[in-house]
């Protein structure tokens, strides 16, 4: 029997493998995809997702791939990053695809490997563990099962985890194509509509671009509707002029700005993590640095309740820290969509906010939500900066540094005065100060 079995190897997935392995805990970790995708849904790591690998010296073999973008935005709106009290006050601009193949090969090295090919059908648990039942026959036993397994997740319906949201108003279409006649760069994306039209492209590398784009062509489609060749070239050209030539079409789908989050992320032995537990659209670049944190924060929770160091109780904390964060991407993501619809009333209120982001304390907060910085306890609070290890200006030899690589719990005795006597959590967050 394992110690935990991960449905799901998508970052999320892959990221919580991880830290249970280092926390000692034995892992099984499956996906129902017979290979890893090609596309890369997200782009880039806010700066709280760049403090974890780096909190766990998984950071520098992707450093040489991205590049580090100074600020985010809020429906297109710029934010500040340099405001914040952080070692990295930037966006990592890598594409999901490489993170993937990073986290993929730190696991090998520690000897464990993706099963792939291997769908969820059935779970039963008890009061020693959980059953889990695969198409084919197999079964594995584990002692808790966590879903990663996306917004469809079988974990989340088998486990009886309601997910209350609403469905998508507005369609969009995100494609990887190779174009002449405009070059993408990483440049704050342009969101403010054109003719009811938003378009905006980023570098792929490898010769290719991704965009992503909407207007009145798109709405009322189903998801599952064909994106087409035309289709494509038509947004580009309306958008760039005759100029642009869209050479080939690697692959496109639809997507929605439906908002969705799970009830609970814990039902007994089983949790849900990533897009399993909240989904919405993917303006500002949060989806997938959220599901990140929801590992980071879950992983060194199981893995002291595995080695026998923490009650069970402990696991209950997770639902309660993360739930509120994703409720707040939900918000801010909703809140985003409304800035961007095209109309001149909503334009004027988008003047006004652009004026208010001028404010240090205005910016300071939406950059802190955005970037995975501010932590929401509760709904309307946001606790920002101050209360992680990094900004305590450790350097990377120093022996807290050291004891948060090997993820566990620390002690950190005053040095000069400037901080008090402070426990702090596996995850860089202070638990307790004296």
């Amino acid at each position: 029997m394992s110690d935990v079995l991960v449905v799901g190897a998508g970052p999320t997935g892959l990221l919580l493998a991880s830290e249970l392995v280092l926390a000692g805990a034995s892992v099984v970790l499956v996906d129902k995809r017979l290979e890893r995708s090609g596309q890369s849904k997200a782009l880039s790591l806010q700066p709280r997702s760049v403090e974890i690998l780096h909190s766990r010296g998984l950071l520098e073999s992707l450093l040489p791939e991205g590049r580090e973008l100074p600020g985010g935005h809020f429906a297109g709106l710029p934010l500040d990053y340099s405001a914040l009290e952080t070692r990295f006050p930037y966006q990592l601009g890598i594409p999901q695809l490489r993170i993937e193949q990073h986290l993929e090969d730190h696991l090998a090295r520690q000897g464990v490997a993706v099963r792939r090919g291997v769908e969820l059908t059935g779970l039963v648990q008890d009061s020693t563990g959980v059953t889990a039942e695969f198409a084919g026959g197999e079964s594995i036993r584990a002692s808790w099962v966590v879903g990663c397994d996306g917004a469809r997740s079988a974990v989340r319906q088998l486990s009886g985890i309601g997910f209350p949201g609403r469905d998508g108003r507005y369609s969009a279409v995100v494609a990887d194509v190779v174009i002449d006649g405009v070059e993408a760069d990483w440049q704050l994306p342009e969101l403010e509509p054109r003719d009811g039209a938003v378009l905006t492209l980023l570098p792929l590398g490898g010769g290719g671009d991704r965009i992503l784009f909407t207007g009145p062509e798109q709405q009322g489609l189903p998801k599952d509707h064909p994106v087409s060749y035309e289709e494509v070239a038509a947004a580009l050209t309306s958008w760039y002029g005759e100029g642009v030539v869209l050479k080939e079409l690697r692959y496109a789908s639809r997507f929605t700005d439906a908002v969705r989050q799970a009830d609970r992320y814990r039902a007994g032995r089983v949790f849900v993590a990533g897009d399993a537990a909240h989904i919405h659209s993917p303006t500002g670049g949060q989806g997938m640095n959220l599901g990140l944190q929801d590992a980071f924060n879950l992983g060194w929770k199981l893995g002291a309740v595995v080695r026998g160091e923490s009650p069970d109780r402990l696991l209950d904390s997770y639902h309660e820290e993360r739930h509120p964060a994703g409720a707040a991407v939900l918000a801010n993501t909703r809140a985003q969509g409304v800035l961007m619809v095209p109309d001149d009333d909503v334009a004027a209120l988008r003047e006004t906010f652009a004026e208010l982001l001028q404010l240090p304390e205005a910016n300071r907060l939406l950059a802190g939500v955005i970037s995975g910085l501010a932590v929401a306890y509760s709904p309307g609070e946001h606790r920002l900066v101050g209360h992680r290890m990094p900004d305590l200006e450790l350097t990377d030899g120093s022996t807290v540094m050291q004891e948060l690589r090997r993820g566990r719990t620390i002690v950190v005795e005053p040095r000069d005065g400037s901080i008090a006597r402070a426990i702090v959590r596996p995850d860089g967050y202070v638990q307790a100060a004296r």
